[in-house]
């Protein structure tokens, strides 16, 4: 938790006065928005957009106000959290499920940090199993074309169902292993009738603030 929590208060430095600022999805970005509740508490003035619903049930608890993606001009800076980053800064997001509306938020960012701890760090991207969010209609037949593809895919479920996305699709893991082109596979998935997002995240990052136990590492 300290890793986590080290590198949510280094990306609150990037924050300023006036700012539309995206929130991500996940534990170390939910750190972040407590630690960020407590400076719009004493002052800052910023507007925020989620990337999910739960992000926004969270920042609203907190008394965080989140204003409608579509209602915002500008997002000046995204803060979201990586379940792995490789050396050049590209990623694999998804693990909680809000991989279609992080990469629209992010795409639309002036720019983007991730924050993870030194866990995520890893040489080659494929350790953890690639979401891809899918079309319920479609959803069977391209678990066999997975199968095909050698990508060994399974359907996300909770409680023996499949997990619905806040947008209504569904989400297959793929384990592939080490992606050895991740650019290219994007783009041959995402050529696929019936996907909607890929969980690989290519020249998004900006910044990569990794978390350590007594310190943080920035990488640009």
């Amino acid at each position: 938790m300290t890793k986590k929590l080290n590198a949510a208060k280094k990306s609150i430095e990037y924050i300023q006065d006036g700012m539309t600022v995206g929130l991500g999805t996940g534990s170390t970005v939910e750190l972040m928005i407590e630690e960020l509740s407590k400076k719009i508490n004493t002052g800052l003035n910023i507007k925020c957009v989620s990337t999910s619903n739960r992000t926004t049930k969270f920042a609203n608890n907190l008394g965080i106000m989140i204003h409608e993606f579509d209602s915002v001009a500008k997002i000046d800076l995204t803060i979201d959290g990586a379940d792995e980053v490789d050396p050049y800064l590209r990623g694999i997001k998804g693990g909680g499920g809000a991989l279609l509306y992080e990469k629209i938020v992010a795409y639309n960012s002036e720019k983007n940090i991730w924050i993870v701890d030194d866990s995520k760090l890893v040489n080659k991207l494929g350790s953890f199993p690639l979401p891809i969010e899918v079309v319920p209609f479609a959803a069977r037949k391209l678990v066999v074309k997975f199968e095909q593809m050698k990508l060994n895919p399974v359907v996300r479920k909770s409680d023996n169902k499949n997990i619905v996305t806040d947008s209504g699709h569904f989400i297959i893991d793929c384990r592939i292993g080490e992606i050895d082109d991740a650019t290219a596979l994007e783009k041959e998935l995402k050529m696929i009738p019936g996907v909607v997002e890929v969980g690989l995240f290519i020249d998004i990052a900006d910044y990569v603030i990794i978390g350590y136990s007594d310190r943080t590492a920035v990488l640009e």
